[in-house]
């Protein structure tokens, strides 16, 4: 169940199908994302791959008939046609093309016509049609998937084939449970059902004993863990500095090295960061600092270089003390960036704000804190706007709710107009998932699950981090076997397997890298279950925003917009989203 390992399993087979030599490797947008993900650049070099080329910008290169070229697409009625043409003129002596997912006969039949110089050696479908993060984490990198409350067309055909690949890759033929309050994951989870039928001869798997779940989660299930700051270094990193393709852009951070625009990290590459990535940020500086004395001591003994005998030994270590070098600058630079924004935006303060809302049965306190924090010119207003929101999803139906209030203060302050009119936004999002629910997920097991959004949890000792995800309560109640058929229903009727061992979430609307910690922890405690993890984005608290926005822009305006509550004065929008 190691996703990562699978798409490198692929790259590296489709690269040495093709025999030795000299290679160019040739994808689209997509594909580039998704080995960049997997593998390293100098990775891909040792395997003689000495050239790489994007499929819609390689019409006019150079020929060169003694390069072998290995091609590697989606298999889009887009790419199909670049590559007909490439293959009416062929500028490589030989070509051996893979496609990331099911490609049609008659593209087959496309592509056949087209290689009149007969230079195909061979076609074939590898599976890897999605940005494997990690071992447990994928991404299909969707941004906006969801308009006014319904799938994205394209979005929804991209799902489904991104979805079966990884069904795919990791040769698993599930039952498929959806939630129910969901008509998003509901579509999901048909049209994959759908197509695994029709493309039966590729699912031909043996179930065994414990059959193989895929569960669809809908991202309004949980509205809060995006919205929430996280403080385990991958989380943190993403949601300040963000992470794109396990690569984070430092261009314009303070100190930074000229030389280091961008950054790679991947547990797969650096040691370090394998072993750190889910070391909460107060315990990364002393890791840092122990890193740091490993490496000056090397870099002293380097120093005495004397005798033959030194520089042979320099010589034989120098590639590794370079690497280790690199590694040092770039985790320095990252935790010192983290650490300049945590105290230039007051975001401990800010974070325990947040906790207390998302963990605590504290009205009173917990806005007159916000009402404090609006105030304060030290805190962002990104960070204003959260607290804003998380306030309206917490307390929408309190008594004493006063979210025109913080709207106002919003204002005051002089936060984006985008930002405030979001506050409407993130309501009717969370409201959706609530309302849509209510008179569907009737069932005990079901009211546990939506209650663990705000939850205090005892015996936390760090106030930081006491949210826990709605995720790790369903995922513990379905190997348990706790999970209510009405709220989580098969499709085509299958019944769920008695005992769950290999299971894929995914979840429309997004995953969180705090939802991912959270299998993390849940797997390694309960060594006898796999869980693959993906979502249609890997989300922080802005691309969460962000989809929020295109996810409601077309509700109708007959929608509450504040329930049981006035909608802020003066906004110029009460009558309708725009």
């Amino acid at each position: 169940m190691n996703v990562l390992l699978a798409v490198r399993m692929y790259v590296s087979k489709m690269i040495q199908e093709s025999g030795p030599g000299m290679k160019v490797l040739l994808m689209d947008r997509e594909t580039i994302g998704i080995v960049s993900v997997a593998y390293a650049q100098s990775e891909i070099l040792q395997k003689e791959v000495y050239l790489f080329e994007q499929i819609d910008k390689s019409g006019n290169g150079p020929i060169m008939k003694h390069l072998k070229c290995v091609v590697f697409l989606r298999p889009s009625q887009e790419n199909v046609q670049f590559l007909a043409s490439e293959l009416k003129s062929p500028r490589y002596g030989v070509y051996y093309i893979y496609f990331s997912g099911i490609i049609s006969k008659a593209s087959i039949k496309v592509l056949a016509e087209a290689d009149e110089q007969e230079v195909v050696r061979e076609i074939q479908e590898f599976y890897a049609d999605f940005f494997a993060v990690g071992p447990h984490l994928f991404s299909l990198n969707l941004e906006k998937p969801i308009l006014g409350m319904e799938w994205n067309p394209n979005c929804l055909q991209r799902c489904v084939q991104g979805v079966l690949s990884v069904l795919l890759s990791l040769k698993k033929n599930p039952i498929i449970r959806y939630q129910n309050f969901s008509s998003l994951a509901r579509r999901l989870a048909e049209n994959i059902r759908d197509t695994i039928l029709k493309e039966s001869s590729l699912f031909h798997f043996h179930r065994g004993e414990s059959i193989p779940l895929l569960l669809i989660l809908d991202r309004r299930c949980d509205p809060i863990t995006p919205l929430l700051n996280q403080w385990t270094y991958q989380a943190m990193v993403h949601e300040l500095l963000s992470i794109k393709n396990n690569r984070v852009n430092l261009v314009g951070v303070p100190g930074a090295p000229k030389d280091m625009s961008e950054v790679l990290l991947s547990a797969e590459q650096d040691e370090f960061y394998a072993n750190n990535m889910y070391l909460n940020f107060g315990d990364i500086g002393q890791t840092i600092k122990s890193l740091m004395d490993e490496f000056q001591m090397k870099a002293k003994s380097h120093q005495k270089v004397e005798s033959i005998t030194d520089m042979k030994a320099f010589v034989e270590n120098y590639p590794q003390f370079k690497k280790m070098s690199g590694a040092v600058t770039k985790h320095v630079t990252l935790v010192g960036e983290l650490s300049r924004l945590v105290t230039q935006h007051n975001l401990l303060e800010v974070s325990e704000a947040e906790q207390e809302l998302a963990c605590q049965e504290e009205h009173t306190q917990s806005l007159t804190k916000i009402r404090r924090l609006l105030v304060t010119d030290q805190i962002r207003d990104l960070d204003a706007a959260r607290l804003v929101f998380l306030y309206a999803i917490r307390y929408h139906k309190h008594p004493s709710k006063d979210i025109v209030g913080l709207v106002d203060l919003l204002r005051r302050r002089g936060t984006p107009v985008r930002l405030i009119d979001c506050v409407e936004g993130i309501l009717r999002y969370a409201s959706s998932g609530e309302t849509a629910g209510s008179s569907i997920l009737t069932t005990k097991d079901v009211t546990k699950i939506t209650e663990k959004i705000f939850k205090g949890l005892k015996g936390v000792e760090n106030v930081f981090t006491q949210h826990s995800p709605v995720l790790k309560e369903i995922i513990d109640n379905m190997v348990k076997g706790r999970l209510s058929e009405d709220a989580f229903p098969t499709v085509g009727g299958e019944s769920s397997p008695a005992r769950i061992q290999d299971v894929v979430i995914f979840i429309v609307g997004g995953v969180t890298h705090e939802e991912s910690f959270a299998v993390h922890q849940f797997c390694r405690a309960n060594m006898g279950i796999r869980i693959a993890l993906g979502g249609t984005l890997i989300h922080n608290s802005q691309s969460f925003i962000s989809d929020v926005e295109a996810a409601v822009k077309y509700l109708a305006a007959g929608d509450a917009k504040y329930p049981h509550n006035s909608a802020p004065s003066g906004s110029g929008r009460h009558s309708k989203l725009t």
